[in-house]
């Protein structure tokens, strides 16, 4: 009989969730996640910093295709690090045809991702991905797989065909993955396709495959992952909307508050008693991170629960320092707010923001910020007249969305959230003038809570200060 973790740390942001707190929640015999999104772009940055200690060089030194770790080296690797005023190089984007340098360097990335994670050490390690960033999405499963993730977790979407392409990598088959393509006739598909052994012109490394655990909203969706998937589905995160990052839209007609916030309501509370029918195990997550909290999705039938925003500002977290110190101290002076910002990101699903200064939650800055797409994790690919693909995002220049087809209202406040996010782990791209993207920094409504781990001389805490005060009655600290 599997044994789960009780625990299971949140795959957060871009690089939040970093091999390091993975590494640390996993050590401390609960499950570290690291957040798949954008690790292609984050491995090149960091080599581009001089990957001080290592590390990344190590992992790469355990990549069973040593002549692609080689080259992915001599095209990013700078010894000593980049200047700071020098712009970091940058790699294409993916698209249904993505370049071969670019599909080595993503599953190269998830590879020394989670190979760090669970260096020397036998503890659990997940990996989270977003079903919406569809495009890179086999690469980054294959890569996972070939360093041994114990678990893969995927939310924002329906990830349906998840469960078999995990079966297909195991066996050796060549797999694909249906893209979700705006304008698309009913009767056309368009599909990214992967074939490990053909792509590296060798035979490749067997693989084991990771349980799969999807993140949903409702009973709904639970019950269609576990009636209509491609495969086996092995659990659920059960996600409620005060958690940070991407929240799944209200069901019904949009309300907003005072504020300007999403409204919920009952409709919007997942019917338990369904998802606990299906047999699967299930972990609660939002607002979960007190022993109260705990014990209450025990009683629920829970195997346990998913932490994020304790978890995203301990030591051990990829969050600049920074930025950390910045939110703790307006956390210490009672000064800190969330805002759930009903059209800022670009996929239309609402998104939580810890409101700081410097950052685009403020005005000033977001109106400042010259809209750039050059990352383009969250484009939506469409269908062009000639019925091949294009892809445009809502974040992007004004004019380019509307000449690709875009409607000129659904940009009106959309932030890029590929560049603010892994601006907040310190890894921004630098503009003309020597000026580094602003970052934008997520969290879950119950952030002033983290008050709970400090002392009062104290202004960090770690991920095993987080798990005790879980799993214990008393207080930690």
């Amino acid at each position: 009989m599997i044994q789960h973790p009780e625990i299971i740390q949140g795959g957060m942001g871009i690089g939040v969730s970093s091999w390091k707190l993975a590494r640390a929640v996993s050590q401390c015999g609960q499950m570290g996640v690291v957040s798949g999104t954008a690790l292609d772009t984050v491995f090149a940055r960091r080599l581009q910093e001089g990957d001080p200690g290592g590390d990344l060089r190590r992992a790469l030194g355990r990549f069973p295709f040593q002549d692609v770790a080689q080259e992915i080296l001599k095209r990013y690797f700078i010894e000593g690090g980049k200047k700071a005023d020098e712009a970091y190089r940058p790699i294409p984007m993916h698209s249904i045809n993505s370049p071969r340098p670019l599909i080595e360097l993503t599953v190269a990335a998830n590879f020394s991702e989670v190979y760090l994670a669970k260096e020397n050490h036998n503890g659990l390690v997940g990996i989270n991905f977003l079903e919406k960033i569809q495009l890179p999405t086999l690469y980054s499963i294959y890569g996972a797989m070939l360093a041994g993730v114990g678990y893969i977790l995927m939310g924002a979407g329906i990830p349906r065909t998840i469960p078999g392409i995990l079966d297909d990598f195991v066996a050796g088959r060549p797999t694909r993955l249906r893209l979700d393509v705006s304008g698309a006739a009913g009767d056309e598909e368009f599909a990214s396709s992967f074939h490990p052994a053909e792509f590296f012109c060798r035979r490749t490394p067997s693989v084991k495959r990771p349980l799969f655990v999807a993140i949903v909203s409702s009973a709904t969706l639970a019950t269609t992952l576990v009636r209509k998937s491609t495969g086996r589905v092995d659990g659920f995160v059960v996600e409620g909307p005060t958690a940070g990052g991407h929240n799944a839209p209200p069901r019904g007609l949009l309300k907003l508050s005072e504020k300007g916030e999403p409204l919920y309501g009952e409709r919007d509370d997942p019917d338990l008693q369904k998802i606990r029918a299906l047999g699967a195990p299930f972990w609660l997550a939002g607002s979960y991170f007190t022993y109260e909290r705990f014990a209450e999705a025990l009683e629920l039938g829970a195997v346990g629960v998913q932490v994020g925003t304790p978890f995203a500002f301990c030591e051990e977290s990829g969050i600049d320092a920074q930025w950390k110190r910045r939110v703790i101290a307006n956390v210490r002076a009672g000064s800190l707010s969330i805002f759930t910002d009903p059209f800022g990101s670009p996929t239309g699903f609402p998104f939580k923001v810890v409101q700081t200064e410097g950052s685009l939650s403020e005005e000033p800055v977001y109106e400042a910020r010259k809209r750039v797409c050059d990352m383009g994790y969250l484009r939506q690919a469409f269908r062009t007249p000639d019925g091949t693909l294009g892809y445009r995002c809502a974040a992007e220049p004004v004019e380019s969305y509307v000449m690709k087809g875009g409607n000129a209202e659904d940009t009106i406040g959309r932030k890029c959230l590929c560049n603010g996010l892994i601006s907040t782990i310190g890894l921004g791209q630098v503009r003309s003038g020597a000026t580094h993207e602003p970052p934008l920094i997520t969290a879950g409504d119950d952030l002033i809570k983290i008050a709970n781990y400090l002392l009062p001389d104290r202004d960090t805490y770690h991920a095993s200060d987080v798990i005790l005060s879980i799993l214990h009655p008393t207080p930690a600290l």
